[in-house]
């Protein structure tokens, strides 16, 4: 990170809930919220983007994003069936 003597505020509107949570995971790198807003837009910058890929997910995996809300089309699975489809 590049380190700069012309600092300015900025608002932004979060998310409580996501908020706390971030701010739980960033405490344990010893970064605030600060800190982290800082290295994610100057990873942008030196990217030139997102920093990260994002997708946008086509109809059937909305489908099924739907579904599993709505508790809907779900199967029980045991981890040991699945390890054994696996061939684990």
């Amino acid at each position: 990170m590049t380190a700069t003597t012309n600092k300015v505020r900025t608002n932004v509107y979060l998310d409580a809930t996501t908020k706390e949570k971030a701010q739980e995971i960033f405490k344990q790198y010893g970064l605030g919220l600060s800190e982290a807003f800082n290295i994610f837009l100057t990873q942008s910058v030196l990217q030139r983007g997102i920093p990260f890929e994002i997708k946008i997910p086509n109809d059937e995996t909305l489908e099924a994003i739907k579904d599993a809300r709505a508790n809907k089309n779900m199967t029980k699975v045991r981890l040991e069936d699945l390890k054994k489809d696996l061939g684990a």
